[in-house]
């Protein structure tokens, strides 16, 4: 293990991770400023240019604790210090695949009612000028147990209400769904 950063959610934007930040923590060594992601981001980042090695940050913690948006200020750091102009939307392609994500992956429990109830593995891919050329997504650890049973006052993954919303929908008029309620009685 390299570097450990040990950060708390405070629950509301702070003004710590706009650009300007991100410019001040550019360029620098690891200790000559305060600890924040984004040090640990530029740390990882130099070594894979300074080495020509692959890097990983971990981003660990509670259901709560901000483990997506420390990723997304992660891959943010990353667009804007490798000044990826055509690519630096790929922070936001593969933001925009996390509804996608949460809706099958997350779920209601009494701590959260958008607990993240899997793990994720996000591989960004860098050029030899080291600039994002893509993203890669992996899921695992899904709480499987899930499915076919919740515990009192929680609930199954979004996707099964999703999808019971949409039963009148004719493209899903095949899986035979009615009520979430109904449908819920079924797995129990």
């Amino acid at each position: 293990a390299g570097i450990i950063l040990v950060a708390i959610n405070p629950y509301k934007q702070l003004p710590i991770y706009g650009d300007a930040i991100i410019h001040a923590y550019s360029g620098q060594n690891m200790g000559d400023m305060d600890p924040h992601i984004f040090a640990v981001a530029e740390e990882a980042y130099k070594q894979m240019a300074r080495n020509n090695k692959n890097q990983s940050i971990i981003v660990s913690g509670e259901s709560g604790a901000g483990k997506t948006v420390s990723a997304r200020y992660t891959m943010r750091y990353f667009a804007t210090v490798s000044k990826s102009s055509s690519n630096a939307h790929v922070e936001d392609k593969v933001l925009a695949s996390n509804p996608i994500t949460e809706a099958v992956g997350n779920a209601k429990t009494t701590r959260n009612d958008n607990s993240s109830r899997f793990g994720k593995y996000t591989e960004i891919s860098f050029d030899h000028s080291y600039q994002i050329i893509g993203a890669n997504m992996r899921t695992y650890l899904l709480e499987k147990s899930r499915v076919v049973f919740q515990s009192e006052n929680e609930r199954n993954y979004h996707i099964f209400y999703q999808l019971c919303a949409s039963a009148m929908q004719p493209e899903y008029e095949h899986l035979k769904l009615g009520r979430s309620q109904e449908n819920n009685l079924l797995f129990s």
